[in-house]
C-alpha cells in the first residue's frame, strides 16, 4: 500500500527527531488527526507537506522522495469494494480479514518501541472516545502492523515478542470495542487472538493483561462464569505488578459475587483494597486502559458490594469512584451511576432507582450508548421485584432498554479517521 509506505516513513522520522504528533503538526501547519492519517496510511499526504517535514524533522529530501516514490498511479474510476461499503457490519468484515492474517503473522518482526507508543496512544484515548470512532484507528494500525511485519520478515535482530506484545494489546482493544457495539461473536475470536499473541510474547504484563480484561468483558459478555474465574486466576498467576494485580483480583472477586460466593468475592475484595492500599504511586485518575486508577478499585468495591446487597457501603465505594473518575470519560461514569441506581432499588426505592437510570440513558448521547452500558442498565431492572414490577415507570425503562442505539450505528460514523463514509 503506497500510502503505508509513506506514512511509515514519515512516523519513523517524527520518532526519530522525539517529536509527538501534535508538536509536528504545530510546526507544520497542519491538523494533527490528519498528520495521524497520513501515518496510518489513510490518507496520501502532499508533495508539500513531505517538503515541510523534511525541513523540521532535519531529514534532508528523504520523505520528500518517499513521497514521490510512493504516489499512487490513477485509477480507473469503478464502483467501491463491496468489502468496504459502510454498513453496520463491514468495519466487523473488515476486522475478521485483518485478525485472520494477524494470527498468521505473529512471530514476525517489529520495531517494538514504535509500535509500544502506538498502543499507549490507544489505551489512552480508548476510555474518552466513543468506541465506534475507535475501530477504524485500530484497524488502520493493524494493517500498518502486518505491513511492518512482512517488510522486515528477512532482517536480522528481530524478536517473536517485539511483534507479539502490540498485537496482543492491539488484540485486547478491539475485543473490548467490539463487545461494546454489541459484536459478541467477533470479540470472542479477537479475545482467542489477543492470548494467542500475549503467549507468544512470552511477557507477564501482557499474558495477565489480555486474561484480566477478557475476564471483566466476559461478565458482559455473558460468558460462563466458571471460564472467567479460570482466566482471571490465570490472569493473577501472570501478573507482574501492581496494576496487574488489581485488575485480576478486581475480575475475581466480581465473577465470584455473581457465582453467589460471597465469603470468597469479600476475601477478593479484600485482597484487592490491601494491593490498592500498598501501592507504591497513586495513579488516581488516569484513564489509560492498561493501567488500573484508583477510582476503579472504588468502582469495582461498589459493584461488588452491590451485587452482594451490601448498599451501605456501595453507595461510599461508588460515590468516591464518581469524584476520582475523569469528567471526559463519560461512559464510565454513566455506567457508575446505574450501579447507585441499582442500589436505589434494592433499598426499596424503586421510584427514584428508575429515574436516576432514565435520566441517564436519555441524557447520555448516543455515540456513548454501549452494551456495557446496557448491561448495566438491565442489572437494574433486574433488582426490581414483586408488585413493583407493575409499576408503569417500569414499563417505561423497558421501552428504553430496547431501544440500543449502537445496533444501528455504522462502524466510524462520525469519525474523522478517513474510513469509507457512504
Amino acid at each position: 500500500m503506497a500510502e503505508a509506505a509513506f506514512g511509515v516513513q514519515l512516523r519513523r522520522s517524527r520518532q526519530a527527531a522525539a517529536l509527538s504528533l501534535r508538536q509536528l503538526a504545530t510546526r507544520v501547519g497542519y491538523d494533527h488527526s490528519y498528520l495521524s492519517q497520513v501515518e496510518r496510511g489513510q490518507r496520501p499526504g502532499s508533495a508539500h507537506l513531505a517538503r515541510l517535514c523534511d525541513r523540521e524533522l532535519g531529514t534532508g529530501d528523504t520523505l520528500a522522495t518517499a513521497y514521490t516514490l510512493a504516489r499512487p498511479l490513477p485509477q480507473p474510476a469503478g464502483p467501491p469494494s463491496p468489502a468496504l461499503l459502510k454498513t453496520p457490519t463491514a468495519g466487523v468484515d473488515v476486522l475478521e480479514t485483518v485478525r485472520r492474517g494477524l494470527a498468521d503473522s505473529v512471530g514476525k518482526v517489529l520495531q517494538a518501541d514504535e509500535w509500544s507508543a502506538v498502543t499507549r496512544d490507544h489505551a489512552r484515548d480508548f476510555p474518552v472516545t466513543p468506541l465506534a470512532e475507535l475501530l477504524p484507528e485500530l484497524t488502520g494500525d493493524l494493517q500498518l502492523l502486518r505491513a511492518e511485519a512482512a517488510e522486515r520478515s528477512a532482517e536480522d535482530g528481530w524478536t517473536t515478542s517485539e511483534l507479539a506484545v502490540p498485537a496482543a494489546e492491539l488484540s485486547v482493544l478491539i475485543a473490548l470495542t467490539l463487545t461494546g457495539i454489541g459484536r459478541l461473536q467477533a470479540a470472542g475470536r479477537w479475545w482467542r487472538t489477543a492470548r494467542a499473541a500475549a503467549d507468544s510474547s512470552a511477557e507477564p504484563r501482557v499474558t495477565s493483561l489480555a486474561r484480566g480484561w477478557e475476564a471483566i468483558s466476559g461478565l458482559s459478555e455473558r460468558r460462563p462464569l466458571t471460564d472467567l474465574l479460570e482466566l482471571a486466576g490465570d490472569a493473577l498467576t501472570l501478573a507482574d505488578r501492581p496494576s496487574c494485580t488489581a485488575r485480576a483480583l478486581a475480575a475475581r472477586a466480581q465473577i465470584l459475587a455473581q457465582l453467589d460466593r460471597p465469603e470468597d468475592a469479600r476475601r477478593a475484595l479484600q485482597n484487592l483494597l490491601a494491593v490498592a492500599d500498598d501501592w507504591p504511586v497513586r495513579s488516581g485518575g488516569a484513564t489509560s486502559l492498561f493501567d488500573w486508577s484508583e477510582y476503579k478499585t472504588s468502582w469495582v468495591e461498589g459493584l461488588v458490594q452491590a451485587a452482594l446487597g451490601e448498599t451501605d457501603p456501595a453507595y461510599l465505594a461508588l460515590d468516591r469512584a464518581l469524584a476520582l473518575c475523569p469528567a471526559g470519560s463519560l461512559r464510565e461514569r454513566a455506567e457508575l451511576e446505574l450501579v447507585l441506581a441499582r442500589c436505589l432499588v434494592l433499598d426499596g426505592e424503586v421510584a427514584a432507582g428508575l429515574a436516576v437510570a432514565m435520566r441517564v440513558l436519555v441524557e447520555l448521547p448516543d455515540q456513548w450508548h454501549t452494551h456495557y452500558l446496557y448491561e448495566a442498565a438491565g442489572r437494574v431492572l433486574s433488582a426490581v421485584q414483586g408488585k413493583d414490577l407493575g409499576r408503569a415507570a417500569v414499563r417505561d425503562y423497558r421501552e428504553l432498554l430496547v431501544r440500543r442505539p449502537y445496533h444501528d450505528r455504522s462502524v466510524g460514523s462520525g469519525s474523522s479517521s478517513g474510513w469509507p463514509q457512504g
